[in-house]
């Protein structure tokens, strides 16, 4: 019965991440390359790739590099020559966004349509695979049916989706906010974050509907009760989001994902593990207890009403007790349960009266009595903000935790059946894989008769099993002699050794690089005849890509500045409206309320900054409108584009969105 390979895909900001999340279960990891990833901040040497991925494919895993921001005309030789460094080592597969590379002397490996690429409908994702990508990396507002739809057109590329992390309240690549207020580009790598930040809300005539609320702050992804559905709907690649995360929060959210995955490959016989080995944990994983904004499966199963992280962005914790005194040189905290303890460094949290989350840090705890706990800040008690007598308080940095994911904390083994039999000359002894892989050692030994059979054969066993400093573990050791044999210590170890050592080069040999996929010719045509801003085409091969797929007018880039006025800075599936209850189709049913509600438009201000929110219902999409700063135009580089049209004639042929 075929069977179709699942792959968890785990994020790395350097190499050391990379190798745990491998050691902790991950198929495969994405990681950045030396430049031209979509997160400048971690970017990563030829040689520590090398090392990454000889690490990797030891268990079959696949590395996949990002170069996936979109690129200016001079830095396409750049990219090109990385791509091919980066082949040259051994790299898997490159995560692109910019269509631009596909017009160039790429090597011949195999590439992934990046998030940035915004999949969102089965025509752009059918056109993807009709170009040559074998992967394509969903949007991650997508439902079930859409993603099922997608598949419906896609037959041969894989479709990979994000399953936790943070949010982007945009539609990826379909953010511009950051390089209009800041001039950091987002599809160059460098975010601001801006909608992380606290807001008013106004409506149409000036009533405050929200006062300082992080209106376009998201909570965290989780769809750890999903993976089957995703399955079903046609996902094989589920993806980690994190690659600015630290060591321990890559060991744990891989972890508890692989226990998730392994129990559904357990279950069904019709799906299975996408590289070698099975993982062995010394923790529980739970990913609640890393930073993280609250958890929401956001639209899979369709749009729901607690999606945002309106009062912090930040890590409040999880709940552990309450204050039951404050003095002025300490806190006295009741924790919930006797399972519970604090720790010198521990990071607490509570809320002040205005709803502001408030942290500090536990300098020295100590037990008082029961569940009672005795915590000295590292800073003075009034500045504490709000704590008083039954404040509820979080912890958002579990110090033993942290300790314990520290050191090791997981073991990866792939299961070998060791089989010791004669030969004419002496003995052999066969090594066999989980994936089939064999290979084989032999010595030339005079054979003597055992006195013993039972002893003979439990030293055999013994020898031949030592295989903690390898990456295999013994699922069974069969002696086949037609009577027992004396055989040294000294020639069971090296016979284990060179059959292993064999067996690890015999997998380096049947690993086969996954093959480049071929674009259908003649060309497929882009669904769509104009191509606006949106699009986000910065460089003349990526306008000649776009024009040989039939589209007539390809606009320039956002980055390229070229749109002075107001423009959608913001497109998203996230809806002000219908989080703050203000939206027309929520009204429906409600007697007396229905066709009084309409979607006018907001306004959104942060500091000096004003926004304007337009609301699209028919899609029930949210646009935030407004226009680049002065001084980024002034301080910002901005690349000469040669294929751009007058304003006037793209705005006459540009699709408009009614707003």
């Amino acid at each position: 019965m075929a069977t179709d390979a699942i792959e968890l895909l785990a994020p790395a900001r350097d190499a050391d991440i990379g190798i745990e999340a491998v050691n902790h279960g991950a198929d495969a990891v994405y990681i950045g390359g030396p430049a031209f990833g979509a997160r400048d901040k971690a970017p990563n040497a030829l040689p520590e790739l090398e090392r990454l991925v000889r690490h990797a494919h030891r268990y079959h895993a696949r590395i996949y590099v990002t170069l996936n921001t979109i690129l200016r005309d001079d830095e396409l030789e750049v990219a090109r020559r990385q791509a091919w460094d980066l082949y040259d080592i051994g790299v898997d597969a490159l995560i692109v966004q910019d269509m631009g590379l596909l017009q160039i002397d790429l090597p011949p490996i195999q590439l992934h349509a990046s998030t940035q690429c915004d999949t969102r409908t089965p025509e752009k994702a059918r056109f993807l695979q009709d170009v040559g990508f074998s992967k394509i990396i969903l949007a991650r507002e997508l439902s079930l049916d859409q993603i099922r739809a997608v598949r419906a057109q896609v037959e041969r590329a894989t479709l990979e989706f994000f399953i936790h992390g943070a949010l982007c309240v945009a539609y990826s690549g379909q953010c511009f906010i950051s390089h209009a207020h800041t001039g950091r580009s987002a599809n160059r790598g460098s975010c601001s974050q801006e909608c992380r930040l606290p807001y008013t809300v106004t409506d149409s005539a000036g009533r405050v509907i929200a006062h300082e609320r992080h209106v376009l702050s998201i909570k965290d992804n989780d769809q750890s009760a999903n993976l089957a559905a995703l399955v079903d709907a046609g996902v094989r690649s589920f993806k980690i989001e994190g690659r600015y995360k630290d060591l321990g929060t890559v060991k744990n959210v891989t972890a508890h994902y692989r226990k998730l995955l392994d129990a559904l490959l357990e279950a069904r016989n019709d799906l299975r593990r996408a590289s070698s080995g099975h993982t062995r944990f010394t923790f529980a994983p739970d990913p609640q207890r890393n930073f993280n904004r609250g958890a929401t499966d956001y639209f899979v199963n369709g749009r729901t009403d607690d999606l945002g992280a309106f009062d912090s962005p930040k890590h409040a914790g999880l709940p552990i007790g309450h204050v039951a005194r404050v003095t002025p040189t300490h806190v006295e905290i009741e924790l919930d349960d006797d399972t519970l303890a604090l720790a010198n460094g521990d990071g607490l949290t509570h809320f002040d009266l205005q709803s502001n989350l408030q942290g500090w840090q536990v300098n020295t705890a100590r037990r008082v009595g029961g569940r009672l706990w005795r915590a000295a800040p590292n800073e003075a008690i009034d500045s504490l903000k709000g704590l008083r007598a039954g404040t509820a308080v979080n912890r958002n940095r579990d110090m033993a935790w942290d300790r314990a994911l520290a050191h090791k904390s997981a073991e990866r083994r792939i299961g070998v059946t060791l089989r010791l039999h004669e030969t004419d000359d002496g003995f052999a002894l066969d090594a066999s894989d989980d994936d089939g892989i064999g290979a084989r050692s032999a010595v030339t030994q005079s054979r003597q008769p055992a006195r013993d059979a039972t002893q003979a054969h439990a030293a055999i066993r013994e020898h031949l099993g030592r295989l903690g400093g390898t990456i295999f573990e013994a699922r069974a050791i069969e002696i086949a002699f037609a009577q027992p044999w004396f055989i040294p210590a000294s020639t069971l170890n090296a016979l284990r050794r060179d059959a292993i050592a064999a067996l690890e080069a015999a997998r380096a040999t049947a690993l086969r690089r996954p093959p480049r996929a071929a674009p259908v010719e003649p060309p497929a045509p882009y669904p769509g005849d104009v191509l606006t801003y949106l699009a986000n085409v910065y460089n003349q091969a990526a306008h000649d890509f776009y024009v040989r797929h039939g589209v007539k007018i390809v606009d320039a880039a956002y980055e390229s500045h070229q749109e002075l006025g107001d423009v959608s800075l913001m497109i998203t599936k996230h809806c002000v409206r219908w989080s703050l209850s203000l939206c027309p189709k929520q009204a429906k049913g409600v007697t007396g309320v229905q066709g009084t509600i309409r979607a006018e438009p907001l306004t959104m201000t942060s500091g000096g900054d004003t926004l304007t929110l337009r609301f699209d219902c028919k899609p029930c999409e949210m646009h935030v409108v407004g226009r680049i700063k002065r001084h980024v135009l002034n301080e910002s580089r901005a690349e000469p584009i040669t294929f751009y049209r007058s304003r006037k004639t793209v705005a006459a042929l540009r699709p408009q969105v009614k707003l």
